[in-house]
Parts: C-alpha cells; structure tokens; sequence
C-alpha cells in the first residue's frame, strides 16, 4: 500500500510541473535486439543511438511477456499497454475456427486502397479489441490531436495509430505510400507530393555496399557464410539494385533504402500535418521493417545486419535533428523499442554445438492419423499455426467426442516429437495462473479464448519450424525473442539506465501518466517508476 501512494505522489507531483510534449514520436524497429545498441555502440555517430542512450534513459532489461513474439502482436502490446489475450492480435494472422478461413491480422474486405490500384490497401484496425495510447490522447482533446502511424509494412502503421488516427504504408506494387477508406477518402496534399517525387525509383537505382570498409565490420560474422539468405542470388556485398529484374518495388524494404524512404516520409508528414505545432500534444509513430526483412534474410550475426544499424543510426539522427528544427530541443517526447527480438540462425547453434534445431514435422499430418487411430474419426485437425493447434469442433460435437480427452492426446502427441518443450490444451491454460509458473506464463498472455486454439505448445530453445537452413527467425518466449531495447529521451526525461525487469505493456501506461490521459481500456502494464523519481 505505501508503494501505491509512493508512485501516486511520484505521479502526481510530475503531472502538476511537469512540461507537456508538444509532440510524441514513438519508434519501434522490427527485430531489434537490445544487444545490438552494445554490439554496435562503436559504429554509432554522435546524435542518433547514442544521443537517446546517453541523453536519455535506457531500460536495459525490457522483455516482451508473452508468446508468439511476431510483428502484429508487438506493436499492438506497445501502444494498448496489454497482451493478445486482451487486445486480440494474436499473430501476423490466425485461423479463424468460426469461418474456417485464415485471417490476416489488418484485413478489411470493407475498405478500398486509397492511392494506389492495388488491394494492399484493404486494411484497418477492425480486428483490434481495445484503445491505444494514440486512441486516449486523440479523446483526452476532444480529436484535436494528431495522430500519424507510418511503416513499410500495413500493420507497423495501423495498429500504432489506433482506431482513431491516420496510418500509411508502403505499397509493393507500385513504391507508393498509400492507406485505405477506412481513414479517409483521398491522400493529403503533402503524401501526393512525396509519391509523385518517385523516392523509391531514386533508390532502386543505388548499390547497397558496407558504409565502411568491410573488413573494419569486426561485431559480425564473415561476410561470406553458409548461414544467409540470398539478395539477388548472392550472399556477399555489394548488391546493386539495378540488377533487379520483375516487380522492383517489393525487394526493396528487404535493404536499408527501406528505413531510408520511411525516413523521408517521417519528415514530409511532420511538415505536411504540422505536427506538434497545435494547441493540444501530436503523435507521430514511426515503424521501421527493413530491419525485420533483412535479419530474416541474413541472420544476427550478418554483416548485412550491421550495416543496416549503422544506415538506420543515420536516419535516427537525421529524425532527432529534424525535430529540434521544428518543434524546438526538449520540445518533444521519444520512445524507442521493438516488437520483438531474433533467434540465432538454428543451423549455426547446431555447427556451434549449442542448443538449436529444424522442426520439420508435418503436425497436422501426423496428428490426424494418431487422431484417427484413437477416436475413430478423420480429419479432427482443421489448422495448425502460430504453435496452435485447431481442432474441428463441428466434428468434435456431431461425433459426441471428449473433447478435453482429444487435446490432451494432442498435447501427448507433441510431447513425443523432438525439440518440443511444452504443450498445453486450451481447458488449462484458460484456468491456469500466470505467476505460476514460467512456462505457460506467456502462453496464457498470448492466449485469446475466442480466437486461438484447442492447444499451445513452445519450441526449445534455438529451434525454429522451418526446412530452411539459411535465415532466421522468431515466435518464442525465450530471451533472444523477448529482449528489446527501450530508451526515452526529451521532455522530462533525464539521462540514466536501469537494469530492473520491465515488461513492454509498461509504455503505455507511462505515456498516458506523462500526458495526463486515460489509460488504453486493456492496459495491465504499469507506469516506469525510474522515469518519475
């Protein structure tokens, strides 16, 4: 009880003297590691990275705390403030048990693409259950404050901007930045301009080589390994994009001219909406994917992944500049974190000899023959994804079957298989408690009762369910999945670092007390202490 009325005062006594923003610019980067600001700290100039971890506050052990660690469910669990089992972005996509269909996480067949021919604008944040901190500081002023979501990817930009604010997003059929009816029915002035100056054309003429000397790249593997993916048939620098051949536009978030053209766009808007120059706080959220694209493709340890961070060290810079220029140093509030972290390539912990694999089974193959055997019925496994299972309930009820005796054979099943670590029908997880136990803690957070599955199983450490030798990956509740940076710089924030465990639901909640708002209507995190004392 004397902790509570602690933070309260805390609270209290910043919300009465402490400065406003008149601008947040929340950015998170797909796939980033915390330990990537240390491995390549050296790399960094003076006024990107280091400036918010120098002259901000970094949290050097913020975790995401649930199961699967995917893009859709991270940025969503950063601005709600709560996990999928809340807010019901329970992957990039999920299968729908009610309809039998598969369902992409940001689809609308309602809305149309605004901005391009294409369909890649029929999204929206319909399948969202709950408020963002974007959503709460649009209502805390009566949707005077502007809220601008930008990404490559539709999902980095619309579930940040909330159901209330404006999200656009990069189109692979065409290099243009496009959004959808569902906000509105024609592009602004200012994103018209800045499709009509081609910026993807200019970079798709460019060779993506090693800003430095390649041999200097001494936090990383050789350049040449076994262990990558291919751009443009090869492994090793330099990649010349002019070499491409077929629909250009679409490789071009797998290179760091992706982060380039979000950063252009990230300046245009801050001009274009003039943000953070009205009566009431903006917020512009900044999703970079070109990180995600390429540490899929490359691996960790890669020097394409290097030299990606070293390029987005530049455009860090070059946003923090822009906004000194334009809203005034210490003006305007940052946050920095990811929405989820990378596993090792497995291929490579295995030549290690360190803990790792390819789970290549064909589950629901082999479940439905074992399924078969025991109950006498075919085909009782409709889906099996995002490390669920999906039984056919229909099947289950005109067959009069047990169906807790059915996932309970299915998690048996599981368990057999090697690289499995745990498994869980959905009747225990729903009833488990969390606190309990570390492993079906994040499996309970990211377990939503009406959209996920009859059961949830994990992986060991260092597998991934892949026959692909090269890349990587991520999904899990292990650390190398879990552990992303989060640094804060600018109004109110002082400088400093804390090793105290922090969930990433913690963000939000700290915004809404930095701003005076409500909280996101799901929110479970709480306010970062260090932040107020």
């Amino acid at each position: 009880m004397k902790k509570i009325v602690a933070l309260f005062f805390v609270v209290f006594s910043w919300s009465c003297y402490g400065q406003k923003p008149k601008l947040v610019v929340g950015i998170i980067v797909d796939q980033m590691r915390q330990e990537y600001l240390l491995r390549f700290e050296h790399r960094f100039a003076e006024g990107g990275f280091k400036c918010l971890m120098n002259d901000g506050y970094m949290f050097k052990n913020a975790h995401f705390n649930y199961i699967p660690t995917y893009t859709a469910p991270g940025h969503t669990s950063v601005y709600t403030g709560t996990t999928p089992a809340a807010h019901g972005i329970i992957g990039n996509g999920w299968y729908d048990h009610l309809d039998k269909d598969w369902i992409y996480c940001a689809e609308d067949s309602t809305v149309n693409t605004v901005g391009s021919e294409s369909t890649s604008g029929q999204m929206s944040p319909k399948n969202l259950l709950v408020t963002t901190i974007t959503d709460e500081l649009r209502f805390s002023s009566q949707m005077s404050s502007k809220v601008v979501g930008l990404s490559i990817k539709d999902r980095g930009a619309i579930f940040p901007a909330g159901h209330t604010g404006q999200a656009y997003w990069y189109d692979k059929e065409n290099g243009n930045f496009i959004t959808s009816t569902y906000y509105r029915k024609d592009l602004p002035d200012w994103l018209k301009d800045f499709n009509n100056a081609r910026h993807a054309d200019r970079y798709l003429k460019q060779t993506w080589d090693t800003k430095f000397d390649i041999e200097t790249y001494a936090a990383s593997s050789q350049d040449d390994t076994p262990y990558e993916g291919k751009l443009l048939d090869k492994v090793t620098f330099p990649y010349n994009l002019k070499k491409l051949t077929g629909n250009k536009y679409e490789y071009l978030p797998g290179t760091p001219f992706g982060s380039d053209i979000l950063t252009d766009i990230a300046l245009a808007a801050l001009d274009g909406e003039d943000l953070g120059n009205g009566t009431h706080t903006d917020f512009l959220a900044i999703s970079f994917s070109s990180t995600d694209y390429i540490g899929h493709q490359f691996g960790p340890n890669s020097v394409e992944i290097e030299d990606t961070y070293v390029r987005l060290d530049v455009n860090i810079k070059t946003i923090l500049d822009k906004l000194d220029q334009v809203i005034g140093k210490g003006e305007y509030l940052v946050f920095l974190t990811a929405d989820h972290a990378v596993a090792e390539v497995p291929q490579y912990m295995i030549d290690s000899n360190a803990p790792g694999g390819y789970f290549e089974v064909d589950i629901e193959t082999e479940l439905n023959e074992e399924l078969a055997k025991e109950f006498g019925v075919d085909n009782l496994v409709e889906n099996v994804s995002n490390l669920q299972v999906f039984l056919n309930r229909d099947l289950v009820r005109s067959k009069r079957l047990d169906l807790h005796k059915l996932q309970d054979s299915v998690v048996e099943y599981l368990m057999t298989k090697p690289g499995m670590t745990v498994a869980y029908p959905a009747y225990v997880v729903s009833s488990a408690s969390y606190e309990k136990s570390r492993l079906i803690g994040p499996l309970i957070k990211g377990y939503n009762q009406a959209r996920s599955g009859d059961v949830l199983f994990s992986l060991q450490s260092g597998w991934l369910i892949s026959d692909r030798k090269t890349g990587t990956s991520h999904g899990t509740g292990f650390t190398y999945d879990t552990h992303v940076p989060m640094l804060w710089y600018g109004t109110g924030i002082k400088s400093g670092a804390s090793v105290r465990y922090h969930p990433i639901t913690d963000i939000a909640p700290t915004l809404s007390m930095l701003l005076d708002i409500k909280l996101p209507s799901g929110a479970s995190g709480q306010p970062l202490v260090e932040l107020f004392e």
